[in-house]
């Protein structure tokens, strides 16, 4: 590693206190975002989102994990996007409080979890008639997730 990137990793682990674990994360995300964007470790460790990411307020170990999720969202550019529209398509849905639907983290499963939190009957019969309202929604995301992309039925 070149003495100015080696520098700016060893002022990284100093100032987050990065595990072991989190340090041979940082080193592989950084060292494949620098090989494709062609770009040196220093200069991705200046970048203002990283930056800011590293600077933020919150605990250190809040600090390592906001700078880690910046870090993948560099080197795994489709994937962020991808995550931030079907965000964005599950909060178009407009579902009652009571219907939690959740994305796998890091995208890394097609797996999609819906929650259903009730105290009555009524509750319920609302949840699932909300359910059945947006099931051909349901069925894209879970498709662009890469599970099965057929029709629903409830």
């Amino acid at each position: 590693m070149a003495p100015p990137d080696r520098n700016a990793v060893l002022d990284l682990a100093i100032t987050l206190r990065l595990r072991t674990g989190q340090l041979v994360t940082a080193l592989e995300l950084l060292e494949e975002t620098a090989l494709r964007e062609g770009q040196s470790i220093a200069g991705i460790l200046a970048a203002d989102s990283i930056r800011r990411a590293i600077r933020s307020p919150g605990s250190r170990p809040q600090r390592a994990a906001l700078f880690l999720a910046r870090l993948r969202e560099l080197r795994y550019p489709r994937l962020t996007r991808l995550r931030e529209s079907l965000a964005a398509e599950i909060s178009e849905l407009r579902l009652p409080a009571q219907v939690k639907l959740a994305l796998p983290r890091n995208l890394d499963s097609d797996e999609f979890r819906i929650e259903i939190t009730v105290r009555s009957n009524e509750q319920l019969k609302e949840a699932l008639e909300a359910l059945a309202r947006v099931r051909v929604q349901l069925a894209r995301i879970i498709a662009r997730l890469g599970g099965d992309g057929g029709d629903c039925e409830l």
